[in-house]
């Protein structure tokens, strides 16, 4: 086998990738089109209409390798991303892995002092930063005593990204590696506590392209991929960059928020024909459909993940569009989904089954697995989950556990016909008069009421400290929520429509409505910024 290959074997277990003792993962993700004879091919397109061809790809990673090279910034240093989806984002990544650097992809919606943990945290020796995040990346890097031997922006005036690339040499060897080499770090969004940096490998991009992209999604060169959901995590990592890369296609990278006026307008404009989103934003796009019909007609599926997507808004989504939603999860420290929908097999409010090649397990607290249809802990297994945890032993022993499995901390169960149903994070259950309740039973039930465009459900302590559920509700009509008598039959409204529908004691005991919930950058709800101390 030739140095820096994969050879694909497919299995009914999943497909079986093997790779040459030699293998920098840059090489078939950029190198290998060129000689495939892609050179013309457009690769990129922005919505200001910048495009790039593979061939402008191929030399553009090269000079950009060349240049952190020439900065000094040696193999093994990490180079913190904290940058806008754009082309240099393609640049920057490929081109550090290509020269034996690592880079690490940060939040780009974090504060400054998030990010100085960080910068901290990594031993970064060089910061790349989009201008319009100047504002939270320069004091946090005025924060520090020790600050990275590097820190420039991706474009305008003096040293910058673009000023390097020019002027560097459009020729670059791949840094020797094997399949298991550190290859690149994300740093966890995290629903709770500091973010960890995830230690990624070489063949971990490879494994998600293969055994969701083109075995589930059946990805091909022909595709267009638009991903709302951002290349700075591992979500849109995938969807924006490495599955187009994989099958030779095309990515449309849009840097603004996503929108529902955005996104629908993207999708008319680039007519790409798969479309990735998050629950809380296909809610938002089903909104606007109430008054206005955009042609979605190129796209042949659409895909969520983040959060467990709601059975409600697949039907309504399906009914509004014709379009299917196939719902997964994943993680940063699987890098992408693993378990999911998939073209023809969905059942809404699940999370589908296990993608093959990867294996999962439900485990009760005393770590032995729970019987069929019992709820537990999640643990998955296969060939892109993150080596470790970026200095953090203790936690690194808690999350990747003996025999290669990742503690996920979700809680599942699955259905009768086996497939998985998700309850909420493990730290997000609660026991309601001894019994356990997902809080996501309980928002897919409001959500399903025309008033209701998002909920949230958390735990909360009542005067006898006993455990009941809690309401935050983003009302369709912002301005309903606003008035006294109104607000108030809204909630009894909402009360009977959850008793009608779910077990008596699950109804909420509280009620409050809000313009917006707290989000992660994937779209999670952060539960633990809503609760309250007992009442």
């Amino acid at each position: 086998m030739a140095d820096h290959t994969v050879t694909v074997t497919p299995s009914e277990n999943g497909a079986q990738l093997a790779y040459s003792e030699t293998f920098n993962v840059a090489v078939p993700f950029i190198d290998r089109h060129i000689d495939e004879g892609r050179g013309a091919k457009i690769v990129i397109r922005t919505l200001d209409g910048t495009v790039v061809t593979y061939s402008e790809l191929a030399r553009s990673v090269n000079r950009c390798g060349n240049a952190l090279l020439g900065l000094g910034i040696e193999p093994g240093d990490r180079m913190l991303m904290i940058v806008k989806d754009c082309p240099e984002f393609f640049y920057l990544f490929w081109g550090a892995i290509k020269a034996g650097v690592v880079p690490v992809p940060l939040n780009t919606l974090l504060r400054a002092t998030d990010y100085a943990y960080i910068i901290e945290d990594s031993g970064a020796t060089m910061l790349v930063y989009s201008p319009e995040f100047s504002g939270e990346v320069e004091p946090a890097l005025d924060k520090l005593k020790k600050k990275p031997k590097h820190a420039i922006l991706t474009e305008g005036a003096g040293t910058t990204v673009r000023s390097l690339i020019n002027e560097a040499d459009a020729a670059l060897d791949p840094a020797p590696a094997t399949a298991t080499s550190d290859a690149f770090w994300l740093y966890s969004s995290g629903s709770t506590g500091r973010p960890k940096g995830t230690v990624h490998l070489q063949r971990d991009i490879p494994t998600t392209c293969q055994l969701y992209a083109t075995d589930v999604l059946g990805v091909t060169e022909d595709d267009i991929h638009f991903s709302a959901a951002k290349l700075f995590f591992a979500y849109g990592l995938g969807n924006a960059m490495s599955f187009p890369l994989w099958a030779g296609g095309t990515a449309i990278l849009a840097a603004p928020r996503p929108t529902p006026e955005l996104t629908f307008e993207v999708i008319e404009t680039f007519k790409p024909t798969l479309y990735y989103g998050v629950p809380t934003l296909y809610a938002a796009q089903l909104a606007m459909l109430e008054n206005a019909t955009p042609d979605l007609s190129s796209v042949r599926y659409c895909v969520s993940a983040g959060e467990a997507l709601p059975a409600d808004i697949f039907r309504r989504w399906q009914e509004k569009t014709g379009l299917t939603i196939l719902d997964g999860i994943g993680s940063t420290e699987a890098l992408h989904v693993f378990m999911g929908n998939t073209p023809t097999d969905q059942r809404p409010g699940t999370s589908g089954h296990v993608v093959p090649g990867y294996e999962a397990k439900i485990i009760g607290d005393d770590g032995k697995e729970v019987p069929f249809g019992e709820a537990g802990t999640l643990l998955i297994r296969g060939n892109s989950v993150a080596r470790a945890y970026w200095n953090k032993p203790e936690k690194t022993a808690e999350t990747m556990l003996e025999g290669d499995w990742l503690f996920t901390g979700d809680t599942y169960r699955q259905d009768e016909d086996g497939y998985y149903v998700y309850e909420g994070r493990s730290d997000d259950m609660m026991k309601v008069g001894g019994i356990w309740t997902s809080p996501i039973e309980i928002e897919g039930r409001l959500i399903e009421h025309p008033k209701v465009l998002e909920a949230a459900i958390v735990a909360r302590a009542d005067k006898d400290d006993l455990i009941k559920p809690e309401a935050w509700i983003v009302l369709n009509d912002k301005a309903e929520a606003a008035d006294d008598g109104a607000r108030e039959a809204l909630q009894k409204e909402l009360h009977d429509h959850v008793k009608a529908g779910l077990a008596p004691y699950k109804y909420p005991r509280w009620w409050n409505f809000v313009d917006e919930l707290p989000k992660t950058a994937t779209g999670k709800i952060q539960r633990f910024k809503l609760r309250q101390p007992a009442s």
